[in-house]
């Protein structure tokens, strides 16, 4: 714990010096502009500062094709009022600005009580490293790390190409609130992509896998790269020699880990508190209420050490938790942040989140998962007498209102008397959220997270996220088409 401790206070001491300090700002100046907002009648208001280092470097067709590195910078003022927010951004830090974008926050003056802010609290967690992944490895290793991807991969039969990838992300926050609290947060990020193009008979098949998390570079050990390489190089070779999808409804088993998306999609957006409070979602109304089957159970968690979608706090202060949205079928409740859960009078569950300072903070997602059941995967498909192994996913759409949902197979196989037959390419799953969940008939043990590739998209903004569930059978509310 004394560890932990120190951590906060240096991580807390290395923001605050390079977000405030180092822009001539300080605690002093963010309160008297929270005062100025409190004056004006609000429920309550923030202040995001906030300083993001990326970059990036492709690989493709043997060479660095790119390599790129930026710093970017500002501030988000934040006003709530009832329902309305008001909202305006910066993409700098200092004083004047900040103070012209209080002051012209609000078209009219609403008279009211000022406050005093003081009290500073650091995040309660250290759910990653620390360190800056950017500086975790010289460039020079950089590009030796992709290349080494490119070797293995065009050690390969069939092989015409390689396409890696390394971005890279080291992310401060400063955030004050009209509530008297402060705090700070480092979040470091990293990702790499991996595509293989394949290329026999006159026919080009590609497929791709990669992975990541909150690490420095260290992560991506010779054996971790090499299992990426083997994986894309594997399912693009699948595709080579796949059939046409058949079509029509039949039990489908979705595989483990990234499959997890299709719940991530058609269910998990139905169940953020915006959508909710407004009535849209087809789970609106309906706490206590059976939506899936028994031993359905499925958690948001924003608390997993080092995953992609994990955090300290969320980006309205707020500690992230486990959250139980559907316990063995029964649904317990939504994910907020703190707009919609006091119009909604409960509490925030740590799931207010933005794409950046120049963003408005909403419900959103962080690692949202499906409990493992009892049977072995083998097991499943083995039960399965004519139907469909959905193992991984591409792109989808879902519409939230209705729940109905449309997702592409990247990798799919027929099954046919409780074996794996052949595989089929072209494939899509069209669906109801909602209703699949009833449809549940087993559930693996083989629970699985993704490798770390997930993001997420809603109104515009784009956030990291994490999905995953186990191996589980469906005997209806799916239509696959070829």
């Amino acid at each position: 714990m004394a560890f932990f401790f120190w951590n906060h206070i240096m991580s807390h001491a290395q923001v605050s010096q390079n977000l405030l300090y180092a822009n001539q700002l300080d605690e002093a100046f963010l309160n008297r502009q929270l005062s100025k907002l409190s004056q004006r009648g609000i429920d309550f208001a923030d202040l995001y500062l906030q300083n993001t280092a990326s970059e990036s470097w492709v690989l493709d067709e043997g060479i660095i094709k790119s390599g790129s590195f930026a710093i970017n910078q500002g501030i988000g003022v934040r006003a709530v009022c009832g329902e309305k927010t008001f909202f305006s951004y910066a993409n700098a830090l200092d004083t004047q600005v900040i103070s012209n974008l209080v002051d012209q926050l609000f078209i009219e003056n609403v008279a009211g009580g000022a406050k005093d802010y003081s009290q500073i609290n650091s995040c309660a967690l250290d759910l990653h490293t620390l360190s800056n992944p950017l500086y975790s490895m010289e460039s020079a290793a950089k590009i030796s790390l992709l290349q080494s991807i490119d070797k293995i991969g065009r050690s390969h039969n069939y092989v015409s190409n390689v396409i890696a990838s390394i971005n890279l992300e080291y992310d401060q926050v400063y955030l004050a609130r009209s509530d008297e609290r402060q705090f700070s947060d480092i979040r470091p990020l990293i990702h790499l992509s991996i595509s293989v193009i394949v290329s026999k008979d006159g026919k080009l098949e590609r497929a791709g896998a990669g992975g990541g998390g909150r690490y420095d570079l260290s992560y991506f050990s010779p054996e971790m790269v090499a299992s990426y390489v083997s994986k894309a190089y594997t399912q693009a070779m699948l595709k080579l020699d796949a059939k046409a999808a058949p079509s029509g409804e039949m039990p489908v088993v979705l595989g483990n880990g990234w499959a997890g998306v299709i719940l991530h999609e058609a269910v998990g957006h139905g169940l953020e508190g915006d959508f909710n409070r407004k009535g849209s979602s087809a789970f609106s109304g309906k706490v206590g209420q059976q939506v899936a089957s028994k031993g359905v159970t499925v958690i948001d968690e924003g608390c997993i050490a080092d995953r992609r979608g994990s955090l300290n706090i969320d980006d309205e202060g707020n500690s992230t938790q486990r959250t139980v949205l559907i316990e063995d079928g029964i649904l317990q409740g939504y994910l907020y942040d703190e707009l919609n859960a006091r119009l909604m009078n409960t509490q925030s569950t740590g799931n207010g989140r933005r794409e950046s300072f120049a963003s408005n903070p909403m419900p959103r997602m962080t690692n949202t998962y499906m409990l493992g059941g009892n049977y072995a995967p083998e097991e499943i498909i083995a039960s399965v007498e004519y139907g469909l192994f959905a193992e991984n996913f591409e792109g989808g759409q879902v519409d939230i209102t209705s729940g109905q949902f449309v997702f592409n197979a990247s990798v799919a196989w027929v099954i046919e008397k409780g074996k794996l037959a052949y595989p089929v390419k072209g494939c899509a799953l069209v669906g109801n959220g909602p209703e699949c969940l009833q449809h549940v008939t087993m559930i693996g043990n083989d629970l699985a997270l993704d490798s770390g590739v997930g993001v997420c998209g809603k109104d515009g903004q784009s956030v990291p996220v994490g999905v995953g569930q186990p191996t589980m059978r469906l005997d209806g509310g799916l239509i696959v088409g070829g």
